[in-house]
Formats: C-alpha cells, structure tokens, sequence
C-alpha cells in the first residue's frame, strides 16, 4: 500500500453529486452523525477496520501501526459508556501517518484531539476509558450506522459529512 493524500481534491459534495444516482452500492454516505474533534477536518483515505465494544485494546494496535495514509473506521457498536479514542491514542495515529479515524461510539481528552494532526469523527464525547480485555476484531466488513464498510474501500470526509466508494475517487 502506498501513501495517500490526506485530503481529497472530491469534496463529498461534488461526489454525491456524480453518484447521486449509483445504485450499484459502490458509493454510500454515511448518516450525519459524527461530531469532528480532530486537527484535519478534511481527510481521506483507503480504509482499514476494527469491531470492538467497550474495549479499545485493537484500535490502540491498529493505531500504533504505520497509517501510510489509511482511514481507520472503528464500529464501537454505537456506545455511549466508554470512549475508544483519547489524546494518547489520537497523537500515535498522527505520529504514525494516519489520515484519520472514524469511531461509530465515542471520544475523550477533546483539547488533545483537536491538536492531533489526523482526521477524528465520532458520535459523541464521554470521559470514562475502555476496559482493556485484549478484544475486538481487525480488518472484516463493518455495518456502520446501517452503512456497509469495507477494509481497501475508499472514505472521504469533509465540513459536509464522510462518504465511503469502492474504489479512489
């Protein structure tokens, strides 16, 4: 895999509007659900997974790993108890080379995030850590907020939201 730009010269928009009428599946947009707390609030990027509830222990590892460039989409199963990404966590993806991270659950440590140069979308802030159980599942297809994403697709995300596409725009 080589390294990929960190912002899309497609804004979501211009890409809504030239799939506008795909029905193929290969072009999805997700719900406007997540809040930005990241430095980028354009990024973009192939994407890489993790399914894990409650535990942060697989998005730490994916995270401490070389981004070169990836999209890291995390489904938390939508929890609002704990956060899977705070300011240690976000400043190693940025280290790292990661565009960004997208986390269907929360965040913490906002004044850390916003100073950590990588993409960060989540539902909401909650202050409480994970549990650390050594749980949690690398790289398989997500169903996120009732959007299919898969690891090697593509996701963009500005001001107007993240869309996801089968292949680069």
């Amino acid at each position: 895999m080589t390294a990929t730009p960190t912002s899309s010269s497609s804004s979501t928009c211009d890409l809504c509007d030239v799939h506008k009428n795909d029905s193929s599946g290969s072009f999805r947009v997700l719900p406007p659900v997540f809040r930005d707390y990241g430095k980028r609030i354009r990024f973009a990027g192939p994407i890489s997974t993790v399914k894990c509830f409650e535990d942060n222990t697989a998005v730490k590892a994916a995270l401490e790993e070389p981004g070169l460039g990836r999209v890291l989409v995390v489904d938390g199963g939508g929890s609002m108890r704990r956060a899977l990404v705070g300011g240690n966590i976000a400043a190693s993806a940025a280290r790292n080379g990661w565009a960004g991270v997208v986390v269907d659950g929360c965040v913490r440590d906002s004044a850390e995030l916003a100073e950590s140069d990588v993409g960060i979308r989540a539902l909401a802030l909650v202050p409480l850590p994970t549990d650390r159980k050594n749980q949690g599942l690398r790289d398989g297809v997500l169903l996120i907020q009732g959007v299919t994403v898969r690891p090697g697709e593509w996701l963009v995300a500005d001001e107007d939201g993240i869309v996801v596409l089968a292949t680069p725009p």
